[in-house]
C-alpha cells in the first residue's frame, strides 16, 4: 500500500456461507432437530475448526491475480491505487474497482455494502488506519483504552493489557511503559 493515495475497503458479505461444501462432506454436518428432522449444510458453516483457514484461502485464491492492488485478509479486501503513467489515481482506482467486481462476479462473492469504503484517503485495517504515507492507530481503539476503568484485580489487569497490546507498536519502549503494570501480574504482588 506504499504510495497509494486513494483507498477503499470492502467486507465480504457472509463470509463462510458463500463457500459451496464438498458434496462428499455434507453429510458431516448433519444437525438433528428436536423434532427429529435432519439438517445438512449445503454452504460452509461458521463453526467448523476449520472453516476460517478454508474461507480466506479461498478468497487469497479467487483474488490472486489483483493482489497487487487488492490483498484480502479474510472477509475484507483492501483496494489501493496512485496515479500511473498519464492516468490520475481515481482513474486507477476506478480500473482496479472493475478488476476486483469482475472477479467477484465471476466467483459470486458479494460485498456487505453497509460496511464498504470507497475512494477514501485512509481506510481502517485490523486495528490501525492506512493512508498516504501514514499507518496510525485506529481513534476509536485509542479512545477504547483511554476510557478503560482502573483494573482492581489481576483479571481486569489481564483484559487491560490484552487490548493494550494491540497499540503497542505505536508506542516507544512499551514494554519499559508497562513494566509496572506488569509486576502486578505475578503472584506475591500487592494491590493497594
Amino acid at each position: 500500500m506504499a504510495l497509494s493515495t486513494i483507498f477503499s475497503a470492502l467486507d465480504l458479505r457472509d463470509g463462510f456461507y458463500q463457500i459451496l461444501m464438498r458434496e462428499s462432506d455434507i453429510p458431516l454436518t448433519a444437525v438433528s432437530t428436536p423434532s427429529g428432522m435432519l439438517w445438512e449444510w449445503l454452504v460452509m458453516p461458521q463453526g467448523l475448526n476449520n472453516a476460517p483457514t478454508t474461507f480466506n484461502r479461498c478468497v487469497t485464491n479467487l483474488l490472486r491475480s489483483v493482489r497487487d492492488f487488492a490483498p484480502s485478509y479474510f472477509d475484507d479486501v483492501f483496494i489501493h491505487s496512485r496515479a500511473v503513467d498519464r492516468k490520475s489515481e481515481v482513474e486507477m482506482h476506478k480500473e482496479h474497482l472493475r478488476k476486483l467486481f469482475a472477479l467477484m462476479r465471476k466467483h459470486k462473492l458479494y460485498a456487505n455494502l453497509k460496511k464498504c469504503i470507497f475512494g477514501a484517503s485512509e481506510i481502517p485495517v485490523l486495528v490501525c488506519l492506512v493512508g498516504k504515507n501514514v499507518v496510525r492507530p485506529d481513534p476509536g481503539k485509542v479512545r477504547v483504552i483511554n476510557e478503560w476503568p482502573t483494573p482492581s484485580n489481576v483479571k481486569e489487569l489481564r483484559q487491560f493489557l490484552g487490548l493494550a497490546t494491540y497499540l503497542c507498536k505505536y508506542v516507544s519502549n512499551y514494554a519499559d511503559k508497562i513494566r509496572p503494570l506488569s509486576q502486578l501480574l505475578k503472584k506475591e504482588a500487592a494491590w493497594l
